[in-house]
Parts: C-alpha cells; structure tokens; sequence
C-alpha cells in the first residue's frame, strides 16, 4: 500500500463507522416510513374515489329514473293537449 492508502484508512474510526451505519439506518427508516405513509394515503383517496364514483352513479340513475317520469308526463300532456 502507499502512503495515501494508510493515511484514508488511518481516518477511518469506529466512531465514523458507527456514524455512518446510524446516520444510514436513519435515512432509511424515513424514507421507509414516507413510503408507507404515502402507500395508506394512496389507498385512502382510492376508497374515497369509488365511493363517490358509486354515489355519482346511484345520483344519475335516481336522477335518468325523473327524467323518464317527466318524459311520460310530457307525452300525456301533449296526448291531452291533442284532444
């Protein structure tokens, strides 16, 4: 080995190594956490869309259901306007 090498080594200490393994297990519990966060949000908005997207469809066929009634409406009064 050269000199340079022993001199990159020599600044290598159990501390430094220690910091570092904790300094990363940190970062990755973060990022992990952030991830599964982010996933139960993600399915959270996905329930709450197909809820509404069934309400949005229970409201359009309440809503086709009056417009055939008053379609039916319609066509007695013209029959009766007729007479």
């Amino acid at each position: 080995m050269t000199t340079i090498e022993h001199r990159e080594i020599k600044g290598i200490t159990l501390k430094n190594i220690l910091v570092t393994v904790l300094s990363t297990i940190s970062i990755v519990m973060s990022v992990m956490t952030t991830y599964f966060q982010l996933k139960s949000d993600i399915k959270d908005v996905r329930s709450t869309q197909e809820i509404q997207s069934r309400v949005n469809e229970i409201r359009l066929k309440v809503l086709e259901g009056q417009v055939a009634i008053l379609q039916q409406d319609v066509n007695k009064l013209k029959d009766n306007k007729k007479r």
